[in-house]
């Protein structure tokens, strides 16, 4: 609430007029700065019926900064005038002047001075008359004055154009006496204490009439970022399409099931150590299905059911290396495991998203921690059409239909697929995952029926989460650079067209 003096003393003023009077008036003669008197004016109005105020505008002229300096110190043509001795001084000297150039060419339209090209010194400037009268500071001084409607538009234009003056729209209150008017400040009262009731003393006091269209406080509540909202709408598709979601809550694993079993041999870079985080307590898994691993040994070794394998030495001690897992595939392999381990074959379709690990340099578009979504589809008779068909699916589902498919190479998947998507932010093909069919060397040393296919993806969650809300760089979206402003503004739901 504005100071209660100015109040009184604008209650005061209005209480002298009949009719009513304006802020900006009353802002002159009470002394103050005009939002002081808006201030006070929405005071009034907060009490009741005291005031009533109506907002208007209206135009006015004000001198610019420089039209202050000449209104003070001459126009620039005066000054250049009075610079100038009777014996003349040089064009050179003259336009070094802090008004030279401009007061040179107005002085010279306004036939105050000549110049004198051949003279011996060089061109020189002369006076032409003895007196000069200077119309423009006079002009610019009735204008401070507030007397601007003495001008003709055409002086006022022309003032305008030389950036000397120029028209402002003013915003002000006409305020009138309201039905309740007194000059004196009565506070309403914004609550009916029990007090009040007790004594009776609620008859005599003024209440603030309640604003039912005022909003209420907004109540406080959690914020789901948007990683989480998409996470949740990935899971949703893979349910709706009838996908079962795998357990995948070991962040460490051993080096077999997340390379070995997967037909990846041991001197694969991605087992280095500048690709991979190591694990040096426990440093070693022990317990393998033995059977499983001598037949994964013998496939990578010697070969096996159709392939000649990779011919190496197969070393358990590099199997045994536990890791934090680099893709969630090591879930899937354990998983298709147990299938294998069934009586009867059934058909399957799997799916995880959780986070991985890898030693990858950061940028706009890599982070060491991140999350995979997995899915895998084990029946008979399965090809690459069928996973470009449900990769199709699943992306339009989640609003996301420019796709693209690249061929590629992974060491347990033939044929294999990357899988780009169009970011809009970045203007070009963004990698969001990589897709294939599993191969024969990893499926049947499991246990699996022969003639069974295993098509499997796994995407990225930071990337598609990029691409829907526009970020373009993945460490605003996880990590300690996230703004978490961006986390409460984020909408509840979203409605894409």
């Amino acid at each position: 609430m504005a100071d209660t003096g100015l109040l009184e003393a604008l209650l005061r003023l209005l209480e002298k007029v009949d009719g009513g009077i304006d802020s900006q008036d009353v802002a002159a003669d009470l002394g103050v700065d005009h939002q002081l008197i808006v201030g006070a004016v929405k005071s009034l109005q907060a009490l009741g019926e005291v005031i009533s105020a109506e907002q208007k505008s209206s135009k006015r002229w004000e001198l610019t900064g420089e039209g202050c300096e000449i209104a003070e110190q001459g126009s620039h043509e005066a000054r250049v005038f009075n610079a100038i001795p009777d014996e003349g001084l040089p064009q050179n000297q003259l336009m070094k002047m802090p008004s030279g150039k401009v007061g040179f060419s107005k002085a010279m339209s306004n036939k105050w001075i000549r110049l004198d090209k051949a003279h011996e010194g060089g061109p020189r400037v002369f006076k032409t008359v003895e007196t000069i009268e200077d119309t423009v500071r006079n002009k610019l001084q009735l204008v401070q004055k507030g007397l601007s409607a003495k001008l003709e538009d055409k002086e006022r234009n022309e003032l305008k154009k030389r950036k000397l003056l120029s028209e402002v729209t003013v915003k002000s209150y006409w305020i009138t006496k309201g039905s309740s008017f007194s000059t004196t400040i009565t506070k309403q009262e914004t609550e009916l204490t029990p007090e009040m009731i007790a004594s009776g003393s609620w008859k005599e006091k003024k209440f603030k009439p309640y604003n039912f269209e005022a909003m209420g406080v907004a109540p406080d509540c959690g914020h789901l970022h948007p990683l989480m909202k998409v996470r949740t709408q990935f899971r949703q598709i893979f349910l709706e399409m009838g996908f079962t979601e795998m357990p995948t809550n070991n962040f460490i694993e051993s080096s077999f099931w997340n390379f070995d079993s997967l037909f990846q041999p041991q001197q694969h870079p991605a087992r280095d150590q500048h690709d991979t985080f190591f694990i040096s307590d426990p440093a070693l898994a022990h317990k393998f299905p033995q059977d499983y691993l001598e037949r994964v040994k013998q496939v990578h070794s010697e070969g096996g059911y159709g392939s000649q394998g990779y011919k190496y030495d197969w070393k358990i001690e590099e199997a045994q290396k536990n890791l934090l897992r680099t893709h969630t595939t090591a879930v899937s392999a354990r998983m298709l495991y147990k299938l294998a381990q069934q009586e009867k074959f059934t058909p399957v379709k799997y799916f995880s998203i959780d986070r991985v690990f890898r030693n990858e340099t950061l940028d706009a578009t890599h982070l060491a921690e991140f999350h995979q979504i997995e899915g895998v589809v084990a029946d008979y008779g399965l090809t690459l059409g069928n996973l470009m068909g449900i990769l199709h699916q699943f992306f339009t589902k989640l609003g996301i239909t420019k796709l693209r498919f690249k061929p590629a190479y992974n060491p347990y998947t033939e044929p294999s697929m990357e899988v780009f998507s169009y970011h809009e932010g970045l203007k070009k093909w963004v990698e969001v995952g990589n897709s294939g069919v599993f191969r024969p060397e990893m499926l049947l040393p499991m246990g699996l029926p022969e003639g069974v296919s295993v098509i499997a993806w796994g995407l990225s969650l930071e990337r598609p989460t990029m691409i829907k809300y526009g970020i373009n760089n993945i460490r605003e979206l996880v990590g300690h650079k996230v703004n978490l402003q961006m986390v409460y503004d984020s909408p509840i739901c979203r409605l894409d067209s």
